[in-house]
């Protein structure tokens, strides 16, 4: 009772409860069933348990007053060690482009949730939000640097996927004075994460900056995935600013250096840009050759999501080369995939383009259901795209 008033979040569930103890999760159950038959704690979803707010101020005082300042250090430290290499586990099945990093090793008595698979990990993820970011702020304040940057590290894809960009971008300057504090390899991979949620946020000169500190930081450390990662997200950064021809040679040299250390993951993202990169410059053939071979790469690698985002450059492709049909069989590919994959935001990019399709076809009324879909979308998520779909939508209403 007095250790769970020690934890951060709404609520917690009994693996971590029984981490924050040190006990075997069949002890931790026995003692959960205890206290709420003495009303002190509540399950109030299946497998979840929450204080009143009262109890658990009183909690966190019997803490304080009974348990040593050494006592309360561990057990905080064990539920953090149970949050990062959970949420590792399945930040890696989100992403296994993820960049490696050596994680802070469990105490003895922390244990760790194995997630199977991507739906499990997303799961997780969605039940565990909102604790996770507690727990960020907690280790930050309590000195547990390696936690405060290794949690963000884990935690990036899902915030982005699901379009949790302001509370990446405030996790992820966390980190970095984190990272800052402990020394260059984990400086080098929070400024790039830094430097990609800033144009998420739209604060591209804060990311041209970050970039080049980490960049810098990688060369330093002759970390050549880290450069093919910058190289990539420049490519990004310049896509969005419409400076195509820069965006196009960022994304070449990104697949040049992700060639030569092998990393196909990073080769499959790399051939994508690549491809888009031509379409945007409207050299649409080629666009559909390197987005292709990125398909058949991601299938082989067996990235789902990215292999979504990749069939939406083909069926780009096809739109622009008159092969409606074709397109429209690309983007449906690639909605079922970032379905799957709970990407949010690239879900509304495929049906903004699949609603262009349509209407190019002669199908207003399709083109405008994929359009709504898309604004529902993006409206939940509070992204300034929303305004480009409402004037589509208002464009179509007046014909």
């Amino acid at each position: 009772f007095r250790l769970l008033g020690l934890h951060p979040g709404p609520d917690i569930s009994m693996p971590a409860s029984a981490s924050l103890a040190g006990l075997a999760e069949a002890d931790a159950r026995r003692m959960l069933r205890e206290l709420i038959h003495a009303h002190l704690i509540t399950e109030h979803v299946p497998g979840r348990y929450a204080f009143h707010d009262l109890l658990r101020t009183y909690a966190a005082e019997q803490a304080h007053q009974t348990d040593s300042r050494t006592g309360r250090r561990e057990a905080t430290g064990r539920a953090l060690d149970h949050y990062l290499h959970t949420a590792a586990r399945a930040g890696r099945l989100l992403d296994s482009s993820l960049e490696p990093v050596v994680l802070t090793p469990p105490r003895p008595g922390a244990g760790a949730g194995q997630p199977a698979d991507y739906q499990q990990a997303l799961a997780w993820f969605e039940a565990e939000h909102q604790v996770l970011l507690a727990a960020i702020t907690l280790a930050d304040e309590s000195g547990f640097d390696s936690h405060a940057w290794q949690l963000p590290w884990a935690m990036l894809y899902f915030l982005f996927a699901r379009g949790y960009w302001q509370e990446n971008a405030a996790i992820q300057r966390t980190a970095l004075a984190a990272a800052i504090r402990l020394g260059e390899a984990a400086e080098a991979v929070c400024t790039r994460h830094l430097a990609a949620v800033c144009i998420d946020v739209g604060d591209h000169d804060a990311a041209r900056g970050y970039f080049a500190d980490s960049l810098r930081l990688y060369r330093r450390l002759r970390n050549r995935l880290g450069e093919a990662k910058i190289q990539n997200s420049l490519g990004y950064l310049a896509e969005q600013e419409g400076r195509y021809n820069d965006a196009l040679g960022h994304s070449e040299q990104a697949l040049h250096l992700f060639r030569a250390i092998g990393d196909k993951t990073g080769e499959a993202e790399a051939l994508n840009a690549v491809g888009w990169h031509h379409g945007l410059l409207s050299d649409y053939q080629q666009a559909r050759v390197f987005c292709r071979q990125a398909a058949s790469l991601c299938a082989e690698t067996g990235r789902r999501r990215t292999e979504g985002i990749t069939w939406d450059s083909v069926g780009y492709a096809e739109h622009h080369l008159g092969n409606l049909a074709e397109a429209t069989s690309c983007y449906r590919r690639a909605l079922s995939l970032l379905r799957e994959s709970g990407d949010r935001f690239h879900e509304t990019e495929v049906l903004g383009h699949l609603g262009d399709t349509r209407r190019a076809a002669g199908e207003l009324a399709q083109a405008r259901e994929a359009w709504q879909q898309a604004l529902a979308i993006l409206e939940d998520l509070r992204h300034p795209h929303a305004a480009q779909v409402r004037a589509k939508l208002a464009g179509t209403n007046a014909v």
